[in-house]
């Protein structure tokens, strides 16, 4: 994670409005079916995903039996995400089956495709101690893991997480959400895909929320905007089900407190330490209280030590740190340390140690090793024993109807501020959009749509920074002469909530014109080449 999400993040960028509907939509079914490790039992994990994505419709499974397709007890409910997974004992081994599922969506019976499965019994091995089966193969003699995103999928390949499985990870970190709407609209894709596929393959499974924090100053601001970035990760957990007894905990990814960049990508402003420490402890306290399982921070010791105030608040949360070029093979080795001195920060032991609980070791683990697309992947080992890990994923959530993300909520958008001068200069427009209950939306943004009886001849550039959650400044550029009719727009892509407007108009008048200076073809200096993964473990 760490690095991978530069300057660019917050860059501005022009907005769609809306997406074009299809005229007739098409229900498609998958299903994937895979033997899961188990200690004494043969474990058979059937899951898939319905697009459109429509939860609490029932997935049947289906069985072969001398060519006739026939029922089985095996049925399971979809989740808001579109995702569905169910699990049976095997009774029987060493012999093809086939199966398939089933679903039906307004009268209309979709099958999957047929998939055929071949059940291996398993030795019996004794259950009083379940940590029995949690095997310590990463460096050190510890629990070994990875985190991935989108970049662990280039152009949509899928990650071979039995392979993963049988190289020794036996946990992944997958994002699962975003502050900026297009980066989490990606890790949703993604999510739906890795999330029943590496549980099947016998991988615990934990998320993370990558946070960019507010260009605002006020605590109350403050925590407006860390509530509604908590509220979309418990949407989107929501969205699968909540935890089960697979699942780690949420992570907050906080290692960035630059909120306002030049156009250069020069930060321009940076949070306060206490800012960015109340914003931490907001959002990793919400999740605490509506998941009941102890979320996770996610960070490196420069940030912790230089950007957040020591917290006793925010040492109660398990600490997931990056720290690389340090070899993990040595048992006696720890990231979070100094070569003088310590790091003083709210995991500092009173003998200067790190109190981490996983360790990032490495950007640059050997991808195909562990049957993930691509050259690099982020591997971790986990601190403690066995029995530590499966306390730490101790505790399970089942959201109710009312934790679901909602669809099409009412909004209502308020222009706090508009200013419209000469042609030389920028429109620009401060709008903020609230939720019915006056708590700001969660995603979406602004645009402003021009009358058709004031369009100009040539389309102007529009640009939109957040500045918090639900409140935005759109800048729009060359824009000729003349008085305009228009409204400032709200939309949300994900269609979370729905579109909401407030009318306006505006005169530019003519500037002075630029006269064309010439410029000198400047030949670039080559730079070189960096190796990103230098004094790197590359395991």
């Amino acid at each position: 994670m760490r690095f991978r999400a530069t300057a660019t993040a917050f860059a501005l960028a022009a907005l769609v409005i809306g997406i074009p509907q299809a005229m007739a939509t098409t229900t498609s079914l998958t299903m994937s079916v895979r033997q899961t490790p188990s200690a004494s039992e043969s474990i058979v994990t059937f899951y898939g995903t319905i697009k459109p994505a429509k939860s609490g419709l029932s997935v049947k499974i289906q069985t072969n039996s001398a060519g006739v397709w026939k029922k089985t007890k095996l049925v399971a409910k979809t989740s808001k995400a579109g995702t569905w997974k169910t699990t049976a004992v095997a009774t029987s081994f060493d012999i093809p089956i086939k199966y398939r599922a089933q679903v039906n969506v307004r009268g209309k019976i979709t099958y999957s495709p047929i998939r055929t499965i071949t059940i291996k019994n398993v030795p019996e091995i004794s259950t009083a101690d379940p940590s029995m089966v949690i095997d310590q193969l990463g460096p050190g003699g510890r629990i070994h893991g990875a985190d991935i995103s989108r970049w662990q999928h280039p152009n949509d390949k899928q990650i071979d997480f039995a392979k993963a499985y049988e190289s020794g990870l036996r946990f992944v970190m997958i994002k699962a959400s975003d502050t900026r709407d297009d980066a989490d609209a990606q890790s949703l894709k993604y999510l739906v895909m890795d999330h029943s596929a590496a549980q099947a393959a016998g991988l615990y499974t934990g998320f993370y929320h990558y946070a960019i924090l507010p260009d605002v100053t006020d605590r109350d601001a403050v925590i407006r905007d860390a509530t509604a970035q908590a509220q979309k990760a418990i949407w989107r957990l929501a969205s699968l089900g909540g935890y089960s007894e697979r699942d780690l905990p949420y992570a907050l990814d906080l290692e960035n407190k630059c909120v306002r960049l030049s156009t250069s990508g020069a930060c321009q402003q940076y949070a306060t330490r206490a800012n960015v420490t109340l914003w931490a402890e907001t959002f990793l306290g919400l999740l605490k209280v509506k998941t009941g399982k102890t979320p996770i921070l996610y960070s490196f010791s420069n940030f912790l030590e230089s950007s957040m105030d020591k917290s006793a608040i925010l040492a109660q949360y398990p600490l997931w740190l990056a720290q690389y070029a340090i070899d993990p093979f040595n048992p006696i080795n720890s990231p979070g340390l100094k070569a003088g001195g310590c790091y003083v920060h709210s995991w500092t032991g009173s003998n200067c140690d790190s109190q981490w609980t996983v360790w990032q070791y490495t950007s640059c683990g050997i991808a195909p090793k562990y049957g993930v697309p691509g050259t690099r992947l982020d591997l971790n080992i986990f601190r403690g024993t066995a029995g530590d890990f499966l306390n730490l994923a101790k505790g399970s959530w089942i959201p109710s109807t009312l934790d679901l993300m909602p669809n099409n909520e009412p909004t209502q958008m308020v222009i706090n501020a508009q200013s419209a001068s000469t042609t030389n200069k920028l429109v620009t427009f401060k709008a903020t959009v609230v939720r019915p209950d006056s708590t700001p939306v969660v995603t979406g943004a602004i645009k402003f749509v021009f009358d058709p009886a004031t369009i100009p001849a040539i389309k102007p550039v529009q640009t939109v920074l957040r500045a918090t959650s639900g409140e935005w400044t759109l800048a729009i550029k060359g824009i000729p002469a003349g008085t305009y009719l228009g409204k400032v727009v709200y939309t949300d892509v994900s269609q979370t909530h729905a579109q909401s407007f407030q009318s306006t108009s505006f005169t530019v008048t003519q500037g002075p014109t630029p006269s064309p200076t010439p410029t000198a073809t400047i030949k670039p200096t080559p730079k070189p080449s960096v190796d990103g993964c230098a004094n790197q473990i590359k395991n």
